[in-house]
């Protein structure tokens, strides 16, 4: 049955998608140690679990945890509780390893689709903004609303570069300090925090020629983001691998800028124009509202590289800061406070409607199901059916080692619909 009158996916794009081989290269330093654990924690996981519903889970505990963070210190700069700190480090690491494992699970199951790594590029595009919330919380950067703004967004772009170049080449790279590196960082961070109290993040660092550091934290983030921006520039040096050097899809390799841009640009722009203060009163409400705009651009992307299509400039997310916008313009005439409420709930709800129907969408075409493993253990793209059995999962864990010089965490993830 069809729950959606006006479809988002053309049969090309269906039909590229199904085409659709996941490409990937890593060199993390931390993936291999924590291989052993990954591997021991999906051979505890019950044959009957759906990896799209790891991942889910792993994303609501993380949301959840950053919201304890965000109700005790709503402008980044009330101390939290240490234990709220401790949790949300707990939150993270939860995420990570279920996020870790669910393509582990797919192999187990004979599961694997293209819709596994689109589901899991999307549930990573909304953590990384609760993830840079969070981190900000705990080392009490509203004090500096600036860098504040310049962390937060300088995570959600770096996350969007990571898949602007994989719509250039047509391989998602990581590189020896990326993600997981990233994501371990943050925990160790949000731990001192937990230990010692937000607080300990407030000294001041001297740099010759240049003063002070006022948070400690702050020169940990910009100089990750400085080391992977850098590697993202390189991607550039060889050019696209469409036509004449262009994208996977033949558009030029500069321009899913365009789409970002229409985020950040307003979002920079209200934040300095708004006579009420609006981001430096309410920071955590600001980044979450514009952040869910993010994400649902980076997964127009997303869906953009998997299809081979061009992305659109565009998008009815937008629509959430030209209410901001258009408020400031006409003097303010509701509060802002309240503005900023219907921006939220409106990308949120658009990004949720956006990614139900693509994956509605992708399911009805691939005749899979959601959050559930086909009963005997049907393998996608294939014309095999496999029972699944303790015998073919041990098969799968022998295999595993050769599996992940393959793919990177869990990408491959199936998230059956």
């Amino acid at each position: 049955m069809q729950f959606y009158k006006e479809r988002l996916l053309s049969p090309g794009q269906l039909k590229r998608l199904n085409e659709h081989k996941y490409s990937c290269t890593s060199v993390s330093l931390m993936d291999p140690f924590l291989q052993p654990w990954w591997n021991w924690l999906v051979s505890k996981v019950p044959l009957w679990l759906a990896p799209n519903l790891i991942t889910i889970i792993g994303l609501v505990i993380n949301i959840l945890t950053t919201l304890i963070l965000v109700w005790h210190s709503p402008d980044a700069r009330i101390e939290a509780p240490r234990w709220a700190c401790l949790l949300c480090a707990l939150g993270l690491f939860i995420y990570q390893s279920l996020d870790a494992i669910d393509g582990k699970q797919a192999r187990r199951t004979g599961t694997q689709s293209p819709l596994g790594e689109l589901f899991d590029h999307g549930c990573d595009s909304i953590s990384t903004v609760f993830v840079a919330l969070s981190a900000c919380i705990a080392v009490q950067l509203g004090y500096y609303p600036t860098w504040m703004f310049f962390q937060c967004f300088c995570a959600m772009t770096l996350f969007y570069c990571a898949h602007w170049q994989t719509y250039v080449s047509g391989t998602l790279r990581f590189g020896k300090v990326d993600v997981t590196e990233a994501q371990f960082t943050i925990m160790g961070i949000h731990v001192i925090s937990g230990i010692f109290g937000p607080s300990v993040w407030m000294m001041e660092i001297p740099i010759p020629g240049l003063g002070t550091i006022n948070n400690s934290a702050a020169a940990i983030f910009y100089a990750g983001y400085i080391h992977v921006f850098v590697e993202f520039c390189r991607v550039f040096e060889s050019g696209g691998v469409g036509k004449n050097g262009s994208t996977i899809a033949g558009t030029s390799v500069l321009s899913p800028i365009i789409p970002f841009s229409f985020v950040v640009v307003p979002a920079f722009i209200i934040y300095r124009k708004s006579a009420e203060h609006v981001y430096e009163n309410h920071p955590a409400l600001y980044i979450l509202a514009f952040g869910m705009v993010a994400a649902k651009v980076t997964n127009r992307l997303v869906v953009a590289h998997m299809t081979k299509n061009e992305m659109q400039y565009l998008d009815t997310a937008l629509i959430g800061p030209a209410m901001l916008f258009l408020n400031q313009y006409f003097n303010f005439f509701i509060k802002e406070y309240y503005v900023l409420w219907l921006c939220l709930i409106w990308v949120t709800l658009d990004l949720l409607r956006y990614s139900s129907q693509v994956c509605l969408e992708i399911c009805d075409h691939l005749k899979i199901m959601l959050f559930r493993i086909p009963v005997g253990g049907h393998r996608i793209g294939t014309s095999q059916t496999s029972i699944i059995t303790e015998k073919n999962v041990h098969m799968v864990v022998e295999q595993e080692p050769l599996l992940d010089e393959e793919y990177h965490h869990g990408s491959d993830t199936s998230f059956d619909l």
